[in-house]
């Protein structure tokens, strides 16, 4: 397959983005699709890809026979049921994170993806391919900075998305730290409680800021921060205390600016500048996996699997437990398929 047609579901500032990574700067892709419920929308980000057709069905989008894969980046509660359909179809699938908000939904595509014959699912985990988190990966693995003992992860946003919930705000943003932590470590979280902070004035009823204790099966103790309305910026800080130093990600802005008697940096107002090298990687190696002749991007690493994100369920469920139950500490129970 020379060049791998995608069709992109989802037209928000996530889906429109990966419309122009994938335009732009991803070799061997072309956008042929956009999908979205707001027809306008879906039209406004296939305008991103000139050819790319706008619909507001989904499900057209994948039965086309001139979309070769697809890219789901719609609503998380829409993400099972439009992977289940992909796979289906036979079409390989790059999922946004989460998988989908349950556990029995990620377990149901899981099984769909095995009838189907396996390997058709990625997982948009993309800190797999932020270079900053892959090179602390690396030299975790290089003994840098001895046996690691403690991790301390921080995610902060600008301000919380229109409908977030406490649970979505596990489900859907504090996931990330749930498949990051074990791919850093090679060790699965094992445990979890949940605690929260005096909420912030901006919080406007949600449990934020939020701290998650995580245990991994090696012993390793995570204090995982997530500030949906921090309000200063967008800010990612990972920091591994080992026996023999630390590692910690170092603050990506490209620019200082010297000015009355003082020097400054600035924070991104979203993802979309952190996170651009990862998604263009991410993307790449999906669509390579995929254009090599494979039928789907299996074996792609570090591209994360459904599995990943049925594992990743598993955790948000036990933090759920504990938010529930007073902060108690709670095992992390592994998922059935």
């Amino acid at each position: 397959m020379s060049t791998v047609r995608v069709g992109v579901v989802g037209a928000g500032n996530m889906g429109a983005d990966h419309v122009r990574t994938l335009h732009r700067f991803v070799s061997g892709a072309e956008v042929a699709a956009v999908a979205d419920t707001d027809e306008a929308r879906a039209a406004s980000a296939a305008a991103l890809a000139p050819g790319a057709r706008p619909t507001g069905d989904a499900h057209a989008l994948i039965a086309d026979p001139g979309v070769d894969a697809v890219v789901i980046a719609s609503h998380d509660s829409t993400h099972a049921e439009l992977a289940v359909a992909a796979v289906r179809a036979g079409k390989p699938v790059l999922c946004e994170k989460p998988l989908a908000p349950t556990t029995e939904e990620c377990a149901s595509v899981v099984r769909a993806e095995q009838r189907a014959g396996g390997g058709l699912i990625s997982l948009g985990f993309m800190r797999r391919f932020d270079p900053a988190h892959a090179e602390l990966k690396a030299a975790l693995a290089a003994g840098a900075c001895g046996t690691p003992l403690l991790l301390h992860c921080v995610s902060r946003g600008v301000s919380a998305a229109p409908g977030c919930t406490d649970a979505s705000g596990v489900t859907g943003s504090a996931v990330h730290e749930f498949d990051t932590v074990p791919w850093l470590l090679d060790s699965p979280i094992t445990e979890v409680s949940f605690h929260a902070a005096r909420p912030s004035p901006a919080a406007a009823g949600l449990r934020d800021p939020k701290v998650m204790l995580l245990r991994t099966a090696d012993g390793v103790l995570t204090t995982a921060e997530t500030f949906l309305n921090a309000g200063y910026g967008y800010d990612i800080r990972c920091e591994v205390v080992g026996e023999r130093g630390t590692l910690a990600l170092t603050d990506p802005a490209r620019l200082v600016t010297d000015a009355d008697r003082t020097r400054s940096t600035g924070h991104p107002a979203d993802w979309r500048p952190r996170f651009a090298d990862a998604y263009r990687l991410e993307l790449q190696a999906w669509t390579d996996a995929i254009g090599s002749g494979r039928a789907a991007p299996r074996g792609a690493a570090p591209l994360a699997t459904a599995l990943d994100g049925l594992t990743a369920a598993a955790v948000a469920d036990a933090v759920l437990a504990s938010m529930n139950d007073g902060g108690r500490t709670v095992a992390v129970r592994a998922p059935e398929v």
